[in-house]
């Protein structure tokens, strides 16, 4: 073990204060996704009176969402790793009691026949994003207790099944099934990082897969859409009209775009462009060159966040460790989930592209767990400084 430190800490003394490849990868995903927010949503703010015809409206409304997030970023990259390890259960427990609250007829506000969001005056807090960073939160603190038993059924998966299960109960009642994916995979995969019987995990791997095909199945809305992703041509005026006019944004887009702002199929042809179809917009202003760069830029975050809970492991910092890993996960999943969705591999679903898509509730929560990955990383190299001198 002092070897193991002592590498570590020699490795350290050339190191910055901060991870810079993690810190630029975040910071321009941030502002590429407000240049593209303004430029997807131009035409659908001068034509929609809820905007005030103003063009840019979405642009301030996300200027401002993305500067409430800074400032919560500031403020918890400042909270020890250990307090945030303390308000894990109750931070969770909160999350649990607003989807309650979301589902209080009258409490909760509905749009477009989902009820995902509690109206806060001149803003719309939306539960199921800050829910994800506490499930984050709270499978590592789990894990970390759990450690000693984690080969056990019984006392290790067991309990996190049931709180799983009332937890996807609400998300379902919403219906929010993108966000019950993200955190079913948050949770589980925090278990499997942990050390989660590799049997156990196979029979969980086996009972969600059977599971979500018949959350599929029974639901014809869900059952539609996955019968349109398969061939979204069938009906591509009815059903399968975002997904084909997704991909003919792909198509006219090419290598290098056909511009910055000169996307057609955002002038109302693209629903949610700003949104859920974000990269899409992307891929037919900026073309096979944009995308990329996303992709690279998403690559590189997920990468370094493993990377700093493998150091904070190393550390024996196990709650750290996981935290990362388990944002790591979080992150890449979801970016991986809707950049399939914008490009026709994955069936249609409501998750946004972290860091970049226009909301509020996401990109604060996006920003905070940012901040404690940074967190995370401080006080790994502080600690690596002291072991090595």
């Amino acid at each position: 073990m002092p070897g193991r430190h002592g590498r570590l800490g020699g490795a350290v003394q050339q190191q910055r204060e901060l991870d810079p490849l993690f810190i630029w990868s975040a910071i321009a995903l941030l502002i590429f996704g407000l240049v593209m927010v303004y430029s997807s949503s131009i035409a659908y703010a001068e034509g929609s009176r809820v905007s005030g015809h103003n063009a840019t409206f979405f642009l301030l409304r996300h200027a401002v969402f993305l500067t409430v997030g800074v400032v919560a970023g500031i403020m918890a990259v400042q909270v020890p790793l250990s307090a945030w390890q303390r308000a894990a259960p109750y931070l969770f427990l909160a999350g649990v009691v607003l989807l309650i609250a979301v589902l209080i007829p009258h409490v909760g506000r509905e749009v477009n026949g989902s009820r995902r969001w509690l109206p806060l005056g001149p803003i719309n807090l939306q539960p199921s994003e800050l829910m994800k960073l506490f499930a984050v939160l709270y499978a590592a603190d789990y894990t970390v207790r759990k450690l000693p038993v984690m080969g056990s059924f019984k006392q290790a998966f067991l309990p996190m099944l049931g709180v799983i299960v009332f937890t996807g109960f609400l998300l379902l009642r919403e219906p929010d099934f993108g966000a019950f994916v993200v955190i079913c995979t948050i949770a589980f995969g925090i278990l499997f990082l942990g050390g989660l019987n590799a049997r156990i995990f196979a029979l969980l791997f086996i009972m969600a897969l059977v599971g979500f095909v018949l959350l599929i199945w029974l639901s014809p809305y869900r059952r539609e859409r996955l019968f349109n992703f398969v061939d979204p041509w069938r009906d591509a005026y009815g059903s399968g009209y975002q997904l084909s006019h997704a991909l003919i944004a792909f198509g006219r887009g090419e290598w290098f775009g056909v511009g910055l702002g000169a996307s057609v199929e955002k002038l109302f042809y693209l629903p949610e462009a700003h949104t859920d179809f974000l990269l899409a917009v992307i891929a037919e202003e900026l073309g096979f060159a944009g995308v990329l760069t996303v992709v690279v830029l998403f690559g590189i975050l997920v990468q370094r966040a493993f990377a700093i809970g493998r150091r904070a492991l190393l550390l024996e910092r196990y709650y750290g460790g996981l935290v990362a890993q388990g944002i790591g996960l979080w992150l890449g999943f979801q970016g991986f989930i809707n950049m399939g969705v914008n490009m026709g591999l994955l069936p249609t679903k409501g998750l946004t592209l972290p860091l970049m898509s226009f909301g509020g509730s996401g990109i604060v929560a996006n920003c905070i767990a940012l901040a404690v990955l940074l967190r995370i990383d401080w006080e790994n190299r502080h600690v690596m400084r002291g072991v090595g001198g």
